[in-house]
This record gives structure tokens, sequence and C-alpha cells, in this order.
């Protein structure tokens, strides 16, 4: 009888002790997330800028400033534009990528612009708010604190082909803003970029045939466009390599200088941080392709200085 007890007693407090450390380990994992997920939320922008109103719709900058940036700086910036196929996306997916500039002593921004879900728009309107956020940016260079003659535009995929039609394609300016300042930057950084709209690349069915190579920058490459770097996967199935390696030739061929850089077997997006989306994060990939952004412009001489 009393061995039959202390057995027993032995097995209850085993279990206590199994769900003790069971409860721990719950709650620390939790704690864990909690703490990743205010970190997250630390990212975001220094204060938010309207750049456009149009059809009662207002369009922000979001802006990330180094510490201890005033209005007398003068500092090169990147604009960053998100991809979605012109149809979604979201500034926010830019937001890790503006801080590493804002730390590096950029002023960095994350634009929004009118997309198809939301604005019932079409890729052309893209480009005409891509144009407008560059103009307005270079219009209030003392305001920003930043270099008018030191403007990067960036982005991915859709938002790629928004930043290279303000330095590639003519026209689609907005009419009441003033036409004697350029809406064109002094360098590109693009990822995954949409750079041909016809059936040969990307959203060719967002465009009436006639109109198919009106704002492809394929279609479109001369002599005096920027100084522009490309990241592209080999394995992208939404936009093909082969675009941004013609894309590279043709700017080379006229003239122009072109970088490519190609990540085997990697697919479309994967240029991803963990802020935005985890599922897709490749931290290593994430930080090495920022950091060749980064020598880029330091080689064009955007930057001139290397401060951490």
């Amino acid at each position: 009888m009393n061995s039959i007890s202390v057995n027993y007693s032995r097995h209850k407090y085993n279990w206590i002790g199994f769900y003790t450390m069971l409860l721990f380990l719950v709650a620390s994992n939790v704690f864990s997330q909690s703490a990743t997920n205010t970190e997250d939320q630390e990212i975001i922008p220094d204060h938010k800028l309207v750049y456009k109103t149009i059809d009662a719709v207002a369009l922000k900058l979001h802006v990330f400033n180094p510490l201890g940036h005033k209005s007398s700086d003068k500092t090169p910036v990147i604009i960053f534009f998100f991809g979605g196929g012109w149809v979604f996306g979201n500034p926010k997916l830019f937001y890790e990528h503006a801080r590493y500039f804002a730390e590096k002593g950029i002023v960095a921004i994350a634009a929004e612009y009118r997309i198809k879900s939301i604005h019932k728009t079409t890729p052309f309107e893209c480009v005409n708010d891509g144009k407008s956020a560059v103009r307005w940016v270079r219009l209030h260079a003392t305001e920003l604190g930043i270099d008018p003659n030191k403007i990067v535009a960036s982005g991915g995929s859709a938002g790629g082909h928004v930043a290279a039609c303000t330095s590639i394609i003519d026209g689609y300016n907005e009419t009441n803003e003033n036409g004697a300042i350029s809406s064109k930057p002094n360098a590109l950084i693009l990822y995954y970029p949409v750079l041909d709209t016809t059936d040969k690349g990307y959203g060719a069915k967002n465009f009436e045939k006639e109109h198919q190579t009106d704002i492809s920058p394929n279609h479109n490459i001369k002599k005096g466009i920027l100084p522009t770097i490309v990241f592209h996967g080999t394995a992208d199935k939404t936009v093909p390599i082969e675009n941004s390696e013609r894309f590279c030739k043709l700017m080379n061929d006229a003239g122009n200088y072109c970088e490519l850089e190609t990540y085997k077997e990697k697919g479309h997006g994967f240029f991803r941080g963990s802020f935005y989306n985890t599922k897709k994060a490749d931290t290593i990939v994430f930080k090495e392709i920022l950091e060749k952004s980064y020598s880029f412009l330091v080689s064009q001489s955007i930057i001139t200085n290397n401060k951490k």
C-alpha cells in the first residue's frame, strides 16, 4: 500500500514538472514573438508628406531621415516604389530598405501611387504618379534637406517599372505641375523590374495592342538614360530574366551605363526583408543586395562618403 502511494506521488510530481516546463516554453515563445513584432513595429517613417492630390486622393511620401538630419543638409535621396502588378501593393514593402539607407546617411522615401485595386487606374497613371513624386522631391529639396541633383529612383517588379519610367519614358507628366522641374532621377536601382510590357515580358493584358510599348522601357531606350543597376533571379517565372538581360544590353549599346546582378535559382520577389514578409525573407541575400545597391551609388558618385 505504501509502495503504491510512493510511486503515485513520484509520477504526480513528474507530470507537474512536465506541464510547468511546457507552460514555460509556450510563454517564452509568445514573449519572443511579441518582442519581434514590437521590433518590427518600430520601423515607421519620421513623417509623411502629401506630394499630390488628384481626384480627392492624397498621395503621400513616407520619409525616413538620417539621425540628426536637418533641412540645411544636402544629402542624396532614394525614392522606392512598391510592386504589385500596378494592382496591389503597399509602401511598407520598402520600409526596411528605407531604414537601411537612412542609417547610411541618405534620406529614404517609400512612395504611394495609385493602383487598380483601390483607384481603378492603369499603369499609365502609375507612371504619372512616379514622375510627380520625383518632381515634387526635387522641387522641395531645400525643405527636405536633400541634393536635387542626387535623386535615386528604385523599386521592385511593377514598382521597378515605375522607377525606370521616370528616367526613360518621355511624357505622361501631370499637366498642372511645373514642367521646368525635371521628373527624371539621377540614377536607378531596379529589383526584378518589369521592363517589357508586351507578350515577351509582363502585363501585356493591361494595354491595348497598339499601346503595349508606349511605357515599355525596353522599347524606349536611348542615349542619356541615367546609370542603372538591376537585380534579377534566374528562376523568375513572373518577369523573365531575359527582359533584364536585354535591357542592360540595349542600355550599354546606346552608350548608357547598366549593371546586371543575377541570382541563381531565385524567383520573383526574392528580395525581401523580414519586416514585411517573413515567409519570403532571405536575410543573407537581403543584406547583400542592399550593400551592393549602396556600393553602386558610391561608384556613380551619387554618394560621396561612406557614412555608416
